[in-house]
């Protein structure tokens, strides 16, 4: 996501929202050329990734099984090795995503740091709230920015697919009893499973390994970046398709997410209810608080940014871009989970 200032002529950082995040930009001058770009920094952002695929080797273990020798905090450390089968396919689907948005801003004249990555042990299941880029200069032309915004997801699912299709072709089909936490089903997901484990019988469900579970994550995280509002990839995307009248569709996107959580809530209230579960309002606002969750991020970012993105220079899509902007915002469409992860 980028948060681009009319007037401003400098950048700030700007998170987007899983987590993965392009930087903010601003639309004075125009941008310098390449050879002016000021010497990259990367100590801080060489840094803050270490510390980063150290939480995600951490949230690793919940998802991939370790042996400890004993209960000891140096047995885990020790062991912590064991989770790459989950951290490394999805430590590769957030640099894809970052480096997408990285190589494309550079490509346009755009100034752009590299990716500043967030930890985020223990409190996230997956370790990391992602990352952002801090960029300066102007985003001129709706094809340099159709390219800055499709630039990470595309790039991100080119990664995120193989590796939840070899995933799922690894995970063990079993019997279910009971409620259990189920992860979100989009569209493209079910076609996935569909093709590489096959019709599942009455009864049954996927027990998802690691590597799935990376590349179920990176769909997961592409979904929320690419929802069509404000300056999230998506919204990108949307602005440079449909120009002004993006910030109309883009008020109504967000109240989708609104929409979406008190559906979860009604739906999962009368399943719940019906299936004599103690707790039933409650499991059920659970189901949907990653929305809730959601709705109230980005309705931050847009009294921080501003409701209206900010515009390009006067000139249309080119064919082949509009086409790349028409087929990300299918993959929007393919990617959505009704209900992220919940009980069921």
């Amino acid at each position: 996501m980028t948060d681009d200032r009319r007037f401003s002529s400098t950048g700030a950082l700007d998170l987007d929202a899983e987590g993965a995040a392009v930087a903010r930009t601003s639309t004075g001058p125009s941008a310098p050329a390449a050879a002016r770009h000021a010497p990259l920094r990367w100590k801080k952002n060489l840094a803050l990734f270490c510390l980063t695929v150290v939480s995600v080797f951490i949230a690793g273990t919940l998802w991939a099984p370790i042996a400890t020798q004993d209960d000891s905090l140096l047995s885990f450390v020790k062991a912590l090795p064991q989770a790459w089968p989950f951290a490394v396919p999805f430590l590769s689907i957030l640099l894809a995503h970052e480096f997408g948005h990285y190589f494309a801003a550079r490509a346009h004249g755009v100034e752009a740091s590299l990716p500043y990555f967030i930890p985020l042990p223990v409190v996230s299941p997956l370790g990391t709230m992602g990352a952002v880029i801090s960029m300066k200069g102007t985003i001129k032309s709706r094809n340099a920015l159709l390219d800055i915004g499709a630039s990470g997801p595309l790039a991100g699912l080119a990664v995120a697919i193989p590796v939840l299709f070899v995933g799922l072709m690894q995970s063990e089909v079993h019997a279910t009893s009971g409620p259990a936490l189920q992860e979100g089903r989009s569209l493209l997901y079910l076609l996935l499973r569909r093709v590489a484990v096959g019709p599942i019988p009455e009864g049954h469900d996927v027990f998802l390994g690691p590597a799935a579970m990376a590349g179920w994550a990176g769909l997961l995280i592409t979904a929320f970046n690419l929802f069509p509002v404000g300056q999230l990839d998506g919204g990108h995307v949307a602005y440079a398709l449909f120009g002004k009248r993006q910030d109309r569709y883009s008020r109504a996107a967000h109240f989708l997410m609104l929409a979406l959580f008190l559906g979860n809530v009604a739906y999962f209230t009368r399943h719940f209810r019906a299936e004599g579960l103690p707790g039933a309002l409650s499991a059920a606002v659970a189901n949907g608080m990653p929305w809730l969750t959601w709705f109230g991020v980005v309705y931050l970012m847009l009294r921080v940014g501003g409701r209206e993105h900010p515009p390009t220079e006067p000139g249309e899509l080119s064919p082949g871009r509009r086409a790349i902007a028409v087929v990300t915002l299918i993959f929007f469409v393919l990617l959505l989970m009704p209900t992220p992860f919940g009980t069921y």
